[in-house]
Formats: structure tokens, sequence, C-alpha cells
């Protein structure tokens, strides 16, 4: 049974900054203006001479971080997903992707999050559109653990990384003994007949929709795939062979997310088949998140249904 707490995934990038910040005096925050949002205040109040806040100005923001780094300084960009992967995208190619520089971008407020802002303020391509940059390393942590220690492992990273975190609760599977590596998923259940495999806040998607599969004497094998980029080429190779059939499941278009990664990876095997539960081709809408997850059909049901669909029970 999955843990009743729930936690977003941006609380725990406020906690973990402040933690990283007595380890690494040279961690900058550059906020865009949306402090209380991102969770950065207490890192401002606590550290002030090591926080810039630029105003809503994210393309200076990936100036600024691009001039710090060549300093040594470690900067991570504080915005919302829409802002630190579109608004400032040819600053992220030009500025600090092509010359490989230290920079974290991290995100808030990513997919569909932000609910009530609607469309403008979902970030719902992100992830697809950064992965196409070379030297960019993309993930999004599934619950507040993960998060914590992922943001750790990435600020140990050299190279920019890209971060995307959830604006509401999410519910917390690991615990603080579990241990993460960048561009190696986490292999969370395991089983023989199918694989689920999910990033970020959909691995409790994945997790109900294993338990209802048991109903069916269906095993299935879950995974959280929190690198989308560099993704695990090991393990999606691995879950084809053992179980012919996966699921990918994201709060993300399905048009270059992980679904399209993980199919590319089949294609080039040429063995298995593969089903998206995504967003698909449309643009997101003003809700609350669990309605539009809903609509989009990211549900425990739709994981269900393609699954038997697969396996040809139904």
């Amino acid at each position: 049974m999955l843990n009743t707490l729930a936690i977003s995934t941006r609380d725990a990038f406020g906690e973990e900054i402040l933690s990283l910040a007595n380890e690494f005096p040279n961690l900058y925050i550059i906020d865009c203006d949306v402090g209380r949002s991102t969770k950065t205040v207490s890192f401002a109040r606590q550290y002030p001479t090591r926080y810039i806040n630029v105003g809503a100005a994210e393309q200076n923001a990936a100036g600024v971080a691009a001039g710090l780094a060549t300093m040594g300084k470690i900067p991570i960009i504080s915005t919302y997903a829409v802002f630190g992967s579109m608004r400032m995208l040819e600053q992220i190619r030009q500025s600090i992707c092509y010359p490989n520089l230290n920079v974290k971008i991290a995100c808030s407020h990513g997919g569909l999050t932000p609910g009530n802002d609607g469309a403008t303020h979902q970030g719902i391509e992100d992830m697809g559109i950064v992965s196409t940059i070379p030297n960019m390393t993309v993930i999004m942590p599934a619950d507040y653990y993960s998060a914590r220690k992922l943001i750790r492992e990435a600020v140990n990273k050299q190279g920019p990384v890209y971060l995307r975190f959830t604006r509401d609760p999410v519910p917390v599977i690991y615990s603080e003994r579990d241990t993460f590596e960048i561009g190696k998923g986490n292999l969370v259940r395991d089983g023989d007949n199918i694989t689920i495999m999910a990033i970020g806040d959909t691995l409790s998607i994945a997790l109900k929709a294993c338990e209802e599969l048991a109903k069916y004497d269906i095993t299935a094998r879950v995974v959280d795939m929190h690198t989308l980029k560099p993704i695990d080429k090991e393990m999606v190779t691995d879950c084809i062979y053992k179980t012919k059939y996966i699921i990918t499941v994201e709060d993300h278009t399905i048009i270059n997310g992980l679904g399209s990664a993980v199919s590319s990876i089949c294609a080039e095997i040429g063995v298995g088949r593969v089903a998206k539960v995504g967003i698909p081709d449309r643009f997101g809408e003003s809700g609350k998140y669990e309605e539009l997850l809903y609509l989009n059909n990211i549900t425990v049901t739709e994981v269900v249904k393609k699954a038997l669909q697969m396996l040809e029970k139904i």
C-alpha cells in the first residue's frame, strides 16, 4: 500500500538547498521573482549574499548563471517549468549548454500541477524540449525523498542539469535510506508479465495500477525512470526482454517525453511493444490537478486498461 503522506517536490527543493548551502559555499540561487512559490525564501534569508533575484527576467537569469559558472560558482536558476524551459531556451542552448557550464535549472510547477493557472503556466512540453539540447541532463523526481537525493546528485554533477518539481503534494514513496543515481532507473517492484515505467509524480499511479493488475493475476514490474536524459537504456532493454510489454506513464506530452524515449530504444532493439499514458497533442486548461490528470487519461484505470489490452485479457 502507498504511503498516505504527501509532500510537494518543490518543498524538497527548498529544504535541500539549505542543507547543500553549508557544504557548498559556492552555491548560488538565481531567482526569477517567484521565491515564495519555488521555496527559495528561506535560502534568501539565511544566505542573502548568495541569492540573486533578477525579477521576471528568465533570459537574464540564464546569463547571470552562466557568468557565475565561469567564475567557479554553482548557480541554480529557480523558476517555473514553463519559463525555465521555453522563455530562456536560446540562452540555455547558447550560454549554458554550448560551453557546457555547471548551471542547474530547478523548475517548480512542472506538468499539469499549476492546475488553476491554466495552459499558459503548465509546462507540459518542457522536458522534451530541453532534452534535445546537447550536454543537458534532465531529471524529474517521484517524491520528497527522491527529490532531495537527486538535487544533491545534480549539484555534485558537473555540467548543465534541468530538474522538474511539482507544485502539488505528491505521495511519499521512498524513505531517506533509499539511494539514487542520475541516469539509472529504480526498480520499485518486480514482475514478469508487463512493465509500467513512470517518471515523476506519476510513479504513484504506476504503483496503484500494479496493485489493481494483481487482481487479474498479472505481475507488473514498476520502474521509476527519474532521469529522462540520459535515459537508462540498460534498464529499458532488460524490461523489454523480461516482460515484452512496457507502458510509460508521464505528466508530460507523449511527444518527445518518456514514452518517445522508450519507444525509440525498443525500435532500435526490434523487440516488444510500448503503450503511452500521458498528455496527447493538446494544451492544458484550468482545473484542479486531479481533474486535469483524469481529463488526459493519466489514471490508474487507463494504465490497467492498456495492460489488459496488451496482454489480450480483454
